[in-house]
């Protein structure tokens, strides 16, 4: 309880992270609709935010080493914050993508000094208990922020200016912590082929994650309005989708540590387009069932990521699983960065529903390749344990590593 306590001011910078950034998404996507934007330019707000997330992935190490820890949270958050109150400033499609650019550089850089924090101050004893505080306070935060869309109004300079107060007041808990600055960990190399070498279908499946939750997340409140849910209706929408996400990692976790991974990631894929047929079914139902049908939707395409990352883990030697969980990270990042665009174009030309059709077929492809690569390879013989590894930082690989392998 005490190293919890100790933690407190970076678990309250995550919470205050969170309500900002998780915020921002559903907010453009609402103000660019008010304002006149087309679906392709809101759309492209979406891949802008997960272009400035890898950048801000691949810097952040390397400007801690230069400036330290503090000081370099301090610029991300100011980063971000100056471009949400610019949002206001000037309105234009094109403006507002490299604001997102910069929204996603900041959240980014700043999970990343939070994990090298908690990375240099956690031991194998206390890790366990950390780790589940840590997802439970990031999810909750998202969850959260989903919420907080029915109290802002779209294209509203206040709007904006409170989602900025709440990134500038997230610097205010690690500035003033009394934790000493910890030595700066060393940037992962980013060598995507490692990944690939060791596990295709793995690097399938987080690509598929990727295309998955950004294109639900950033171009899911276009679809919630196209169906016809209220805008504070939107915020639940999206809040079942995250809840839904966080409750299946249990089950999952307890199926992807007793039965063979890829049929795991199969059945996960199948689900998913289940799930996705289901939520084109539903809107005739009303919002129940299309808060439903997100709940659904999350809890079968959430867990593909780490499940897909255990799967590689279980081909990889000790020394390869840092740089391995930043080339995952960097497939992710690509299936995030070209979906939201791709979907929303797909939205103008053939509706709301082509939305889960463009998913769908990205998780039969899955199924496919996962068929193939069965055929070709035989399970690992060794099993690392399922984690559920949040896609925050190039630091998670560090941070989340099985107690049994530090050092």
């Amino acid at each position: 309880m005490r190293l919890l306590i100790s933690f407190a001011a970076l678990f309250l910078s995550v919470i205050l992270l969170q309500l900002s950034s998780g915020g921002v998404g559903p907010l453009d996507v609402l103000s660019g609709s008010a304002l006149g934007f087309t679906p392709g330019q809101i759309g492209l707000l979406g891949s802008a935010h997960f272009l400035g997330f890898f950048a801000g992935c691949w810097w952040a190490p390397r400007l801690m080493g230069s400036v330290g820890h503090s000081r370099a949270f301090a610029v991300f958050t100011a980063t971000g914050a100056i471009a949400l109150i610019f949002h206001m400033l000037v309105i234009h499609p094109y403006a507002w993508a490299l604001m997102r650019v910069a929204t996603g550089l900041c959240i980014a850089g700043c999970y990343t000094v939070i994990e090298a924090w908690l990375q240099a101050k956690v031991t194998n004893q206390t890790r366990g208990r950390t780790m589940g505080v840590y997802r439970m306070v990031d999810t909750g935060g998202s969850f959260a922020a989903q919420l907080m869309i029915a109290v802002l109004t779209p294209a509203s300079y206040v709007s904006y200016n409170i989602l900025a107060l709440l990134c500038c007041a997230a610097l205010l808990p690690l500035a003033l912590t009394s934790l000493p600055q910890p030595e700066t960990p060393d940037a992962p190399r980013l060598r995507p082929g490692l990944a690939w070498r060791l596990s295709p279908l793995a690097v399938a499946g987080v690509i598929v994650a990727g295309v998955s939750g950004a294109s639900f997340r950033m171009i899911g409140p276009l679809y919630g309005t196209e169906v016809g849910l209220a805008p504070d209706e939107i915020g639940l929408f999206l809040a079942a989708f995250v809840l839904g996400g966080a409750l299946a990692q249990w089950p999952a976790g307890w199926l992807a540590d007793r039965y063979p991974r890829r049929t795991v990631l199969v059945w996960l894929s199948v689900a998913s387009v289940g799930a996705c047929g289901v939520t084109v079914a539903v809107p005739a139902f009303g919002p129940i069932g299309i808060f439903a049908a997100a709940f659904l939707f999350g809890a079968t395409t959430f867990p593909i990521y780490s499940v897909s990352a255990a799967h590689a883990h279980d081909w990889a030697e000790d020394a390869q699983r840092v740089e391995l969980s930043a080339a995952l990270m960097f497939f992710y990042a690509t299936g995030a960065i070209a979906a939201p665009y791709a979907t929303s174009t797909l939205i103008t030309a053939f509706g709301p529903s082509a939305l889960f059709y463009f998913i769908s077929a990205a998780h039969i492809g899955l199924v496919v390749f996962s068929l193939l690569r069965m055929r070709r390879r035989a399970e690992s013989g060794q099993r690392q344990p399922y984690v559920w590894i949040p896609r925050t930082s190039f630091q998670v690989g560090r941070l989340f590593r099985h107690p049994d392998k530090d050092s």
